[in-house]
């Protein structure tokens, strides 16, 4: 793979007149694809890096566009903007001479193929590239002319079966109201589209769903999700033999570690922590765990939810091992020390990787803590933006002093099912009233991308991490984020 063909360069005066043929003829001649075929070309580490940041800065986007955005329009213009800055995509009709259009195709593909290579270890990771990567196909399909969508529908080999006039009638009967008289229809099983299906844009009959003409992009997306599944568990088998490679591995790790949804790294921002601090710093936790903070001081107890949750969380602070075991212990200071000792103490050097299968524990993401199992009666874990009642809820950000119309705000993000934009909100409020307080730019509004880990909340609420535009863009060069890896050429797979 990534042995490059050249295209011919026709001079500049004839570039724009063949540049259908020129295309058509190279190994990209559509701009749309399913990424069936790995690339057979060769790339430098410039490009590798380039192209992965490039594509990976689109992912996020997307991600940020789908927690921000305010209605399918604004997520739309969102998208395209990221995808215009970092990722740019034009039709075999543009003016653009034939190298470039071939460029950005060959980028489009390449790219791909790294970032499934770099999230192919976890599970955690297979999922939230699984998830974008059809979100950026499902825009594209829906923002490309017919003959690109016919093209694709072709090469796709959806198998689909046309339902004729006389078996619409027939198979639907009064339900072919349903859909326009002269539209297209497509009988498939419903597992299929069950996007479609779960928004009621489909008829059902005896498990099978009938999808109109216009809908056909749920079954490109569900074809496409499940061979990028499949392409996704080979590479991680794969990924032992590759243990060899000392150039490429820590580049793929580097890159999976920079998506929102894989583990934060912690920029260190609180020091040296230790037991005796951790007080202090509560004032910068997130709401999940200054909620957990307060019940262990209030009820001198945490079951094991809320202990996992805030653990680790302290971990990823840069509390270790022996100051843990000290704050837990004075936590703990209604039980004596056997039982502290025989009921906690291997749980704690457990979360830091000194007992059993000593495995290196990291702290929990806002998707995990979202996720979990929801707190029953003496449980304090969980997501209070999620797991409050609305009343709850007020009541919690009426603490920080907010107005009563900033809290309605943040409580109402949080009611509509956005959770992480909620407690974004509620971080940027609190940032916003401390430069209020302190006379810095008291007046400038703060907007964040959306908060994925509450590691990341505590780094920007201490104040030592710049915060992220919403527009999703990352200003760390490609050397710094993937450890100046020096200029050469690689092969993958």
């Amino acid at each position: 793979m990534f042995n490059q063909r050249v295209v011919k360069r026709e001079g500049h005066q004839g570039d724009q007149a063949v540049v259908p043929e020129v295309v058509r003829r190279s190994r990209y001649p559509c701009r749309l694809t399913m990424y069936g075929d790995a690339p057979d070309v060769e790339v430098s580490i410039e490009e590798f890096e380039t192209f992965a940041l490039d594509r990976l800065q689109v992912l996020r986007a997307i991600e940020d566009a789908q927690l921000r955005a305010k209605g399918e329009d604004d997520m739309r213009k969102r998208i395209s903007e990221a995808l215009e800055k970092h990722m740019p995509s034009h039709t075999n009709r543009s003016k653009l001479p034939p190298r470039q259009l071939v460029g950005e195709r060959r980028k489009d593909h390449v790219s791909h193929f790294i970032l499934r290579l770099a999230f192919s270890r976890t599970e955690e990771l297979r999922g939230w590239f699984l998830r974008y990567e059809c979100a950026l196909l499902k825009h594209r399909f829906q923002n490309a002319d017919l003959a690109e969508k016919q093209e694709l529908l072709s090469s796709a080999q959806l198998r689909l079966a046309h339902l004729s006039p006389a078996d619409r009638d027939a198979k639907l009967g009064s339900a072919s109201g349903f859909y326009a008289a002269q539209e297209q229809l497509f009988e498939v099983d419903f597992e299929r589209v069950l996007d479609l299906v779960g928004r009621s844009q489909v008829v059902l009959r005896a498990g099978r769903a009938f999808v109109p003409q216009s809908e056909v992009a749920a079954l490109l997306i569900h074809e496409f999700r499940h061979s990028l599944t499949q392409a996704l568990a080979v590479c991680a088998k794969a990924l032992p033999q590759m243990g060899e490679d000392e150039r490429l591995l820590p580049l793929l790790q580097n890159l999976s570690n920079q998506t929102a949804r894989s583990e934060y790294q912690s920029t260190g921002a609180a020091g040296a922590v230790t037991a005796e601090s951790v007080p202090g710093l509560s004032d910068s936790f997130p709401l999940c765990m200054q909620h957990l903070h307060s019940q262990l001081a209030r009820d001198r107890h945490l079951r094991h939810g809320g202990r996992m949750q805030l653990g680790l969380f302290l971990k990823g602070i840069g509390l270790g091992l022996q100051d843990a075991l000290v704050f837990w212990r004075r936590a703990f200071s209604a039980m004596t020390d056997d039982q502290f000792q025989k009921g906690y103490a291997y749980n704690i050097r457990h979360n830091y990787g000194m007992e059993g299968k000593r495995a290196d524990y990291t702290p929990y993401s806002c998707h995990r803590v979202i996720m979990s199992n929801p707190p029953g009666p003496g449980d304090h874990h969980g997501c209070p933006f999620r797991h409050f009642s609305a009343e709850r809820l007020r009541a919690a950000l009426h603490k920080d002093s907010l107005p009563d119309a900033e809290v309605r705000e943040v409580a109402d993000l949080a009611q509509a099912g956005h959770y992480q934009v909620a407690c974004t909100r509620h971080l940027e409020l609190r940032l916003h009233h401390r430069r209020q307080q302190t006379q810095q730019q008291p007046d400038a509004d703060i907007r964040l991308s959306a908060v994925t880990s509450p590691n990341q909340y505590f780094d920007l609420c201490l104040g030592c991490t710049k915060p992220t535009h919403a527009s999703a863009t990352d200003t760390t060069t490609a050397a710094a984020i993937l450890g100046g890896a020096p200029k050469s050429t690689t092969a993958i797979y």
